[in-house]
C-alpha cells in the first residue's frame, strides 16, 4: 500500500490511507487521515489522523469499502498535512 483514498459519496467525508515511510520496514504502519475536501480552494477540513497497523488498515478499507465508501482521486495535497 502507497497511498488509497475513499469517499463516502452520502457526506463526502475522505478518508486517506497512506502508508509511514518511516516505520514500514520493521513495522508497518499506515496513516489514516479523514477529511473533506473545501470549495473555491480553501485549504481542506482534516478532523482525524490515525497510526494503526497495516493489517488494521487493509480490514478498515475493506469495511468501508463493503459499506458503500468509494474510490476517489487524490483530494489534497501534502501542503495539508498535519
Amino acid at each position: 500500500m502507497r497511498e488509497g483514498w475513499l469517499v463516502d459519496p452520502g457526506t463526502n467525508w475522505v478518508w486517506r490511507f497512506h502508508r509511514d515511510d518511516k516505520a514500514w520496514v520493521r513495522d508497518p504502519k499506515v496513516f489514516m487521515d479523514r477529511g473533506m475536501a473545501m470549495p473555491d480552494g480553501q485549504p481542506p477540513l482534516l478532523k482525524e489522523r490515525r497510526h494503526v497497523p497495516q493489517e488494521d488498515a487493509e480490514t478498515i478499507w475493506r469495511n468501508l469499502k463493503s459499506m458503500g465508501w468509494k474510490r476517489t482521486e487524490p483530494l489534497w495535497g501534502a501542503s495539508a498535512e498535519p
